[in-house]
């Protein structure tokens, strides 16, 4: 990673909630150090994400990108927008996994065909588990109290979301194992039932030289 790449992370919120178009915070500020994007599509952070994203980059101030955040627009510099967190209701959840699947921050508890719960201490708000559920049993709250100062949390969610990241590709890894191995059996079970099957050959036309 380089400077620039990782004084441009620093900046973003670390929600990960995709808004600005990349899977995650890391991708959009490679975006930015390499000059593909904009500098206006973070949403969760605020105009004061605007202002130091425009510093950092040396480059003018841009107003929010009103397709991804209208709800910003008449937001003021030192503002962002009001902290959330997904709480699931468990009267109506029917316990689908859907949601647990895309949680960025590994916040969502639970099993298939159980009740899922939210941590609510580690929840980033990012709202992507709101999509998937097919029974709207989640509902994005105001956080309740801010105790932890935003840029530990940025840290935390950051640290939350990579854990996730090693671990799918841990259990990537493992399928791809499994598949090569059951591969490899099936391929040397089909070599020895060819084996058997050549011998069996060879030998009905012994048999048969011997009987003429």
């Amino acid at each position: 990673m380089s400077d620039l790449v990782a004084r441009l992370d620093a900046l973003l919120p670390q929600t990960q909630c995709r808004r600005c178009g990349f899977d995650g915070c890391l991708p959009y500020a490679e975006a930015l150090a390499a000059g593909t994007t904009t500098l206006n599509r973070c949403p969760p952070g605020g105009l004061a994400t605007i202002a130091a994203l425009a510093e950092a980059l040396d480059q003018p101030l841009l107003p929010p990108d009103a397709a991804l955040w209208p709800e910003t627009a008449a937001l003021t510099a030192d503002q962002a927008l009001t902290p959330t967190i997904a709480v699931i209701d468990e009267a109506r959840c029917i316990g689908c996994f859907k949601c647990v699947l895309v949680c960025p921050v590994d916040a969502i508890i639970g099993a298939p065909k159980y009740l899922h719960t939210v941590i609510a201490d580690d929840c980033s708000g990012c709202d992507l588990c709101l999509p998937p559920c097919p029974v709207d049993c989640i509902d994005m709250v105001p956080r309740a109290s801010i105790q932890t100062p935003a840029d530990a949390m940025a840290e935390r969610w950051r640290t939350l979301h990579r854990a996730r990241k090693a671990r799918l590709s841990r259990e990537r890894e493992s399928r791809d194992e499994a598949r090569r191995l059951r591969r490899g059996e099936l391929l040397s079970t089909q070599a020895q039932g060819y084996d058997i099957a050549a011998a069996i050959a060879r030998a009905r036309s012994r048999k048969s030289l011997n009987t003429q």
